[in-house]
């Protein structure tokens, strides 16, 4: 358990999906909130993925861990505070909320019950003014545990691979998207993020260029190079701009959580 000092009245959180694995979910979550670290931000990171990688990409065990973000869902109606699922990192500023595998049992227990989804939502509203941003690492499916993520959101970032495979399902998952939260009064910006991204190959420019003119208005401007800094960062469990600050990755998600904080995207 850990017990953060309080920062800001009004937490901002942000939300990464995609329904395809492998794009670069945990990386942009990881990299955001590097970035964020070294402004001053304190930032929680939330692992919504029974596949844990965010959790193990910090250095914890999901199937040895005592309180998760699991314990939040199974205890929603028991008034235990969200706080007691929270662990340090190793990293100035950035807090873990860390997936058990046990989160893969999720849909079928809580298919019927009522408010399955915002629990996440609930939650947060719990851990008000105690960090500046949230983070949230959703899983590539859509069941109980995306929803609680997207529901949660003010802004929602979707990586997706400069590769003609990787953009099919991009439409889907901005339909999925206006679905959940179009009954929401408060509006969710939604921003797609291009990654992996090699302007080297032709077929990725064609991509990109095919992503900029089909999602034009929920585009974002730039995008994520491929940068083996990342595997180094992945092995060392640190974000990119700890591991190296002057690479063209570490600079690329500088920018893109720059103009998060301001919304000039």
């Amino acid at each position: 358990m850990v017990n953060a000092s309080k920062t800001s009245d009004s937490m901002k959180i942000w939300t990464v999906v995609n329904q395809k694995g492998g794009v670069g979910k945990t990386t942009t979550t990881v990299s955001m909130a590097g970035s964020l670290s070294a402004q001053g931000y304190k930032v929680l990171l939330i692992d919504l993925d029974p596949h844990a990688s965010l959790t193990y990409y910090l250095g914890y065990d999901a199937e040895t861990l005592e309180k998760s973000v699991y314990d939040v869902f199974v205890s929603a109606n028991d008034n235990i505070h969200p706080n007691a699922s929270l662990h340090k990192t190793s990293l100035n500023n950035i807090t873990l909320m860390p997936a058990h595998m046990a989160l893969a049992t999720l849909d079928k227990s809580f298919g019927s019950k009522p408010g399955k989804g915002l629990v996440i939502k609930k939650a947060l509203d719990q851990l008000q003014g105690m960090f500046d941003v949230v983070i949230i690492d959703c899983p590539p499916v859509l069941g109980v545990l995306m929803v609680n993520g997207l529901v949660a959101a003010d802004k929602i970032i979707i990586p997706t691979q400069t590769e003609h495979l990787a953009i099919r399902g991009l439409q889907r998952m901005l339909d999925t998207i206006r679905q959940l939260t179009g009954s929401l009064k408060a509006s969710v910006m939604t921003l797609v993020v291009a990654t992996l991204f090699d302007r080297r190959v032709n077929a990725c420019i064609a991509t990109y260029t095919g992503m900029r003119s089909e999602f034009n208005t929920s585009m974002w401007r730039g995008y994520i190079p491929v940068d083996t800094k990342f595997r180094e960062a992945s092995q060392k469990g640190v974000p990119i701009n700890v591991l190296s600050p002057q690479s063209r990755g570490a600079f690329a998600y500088d920018k893109l959580t720059n103009e998060l904080l301001k919304d000039a995207v």
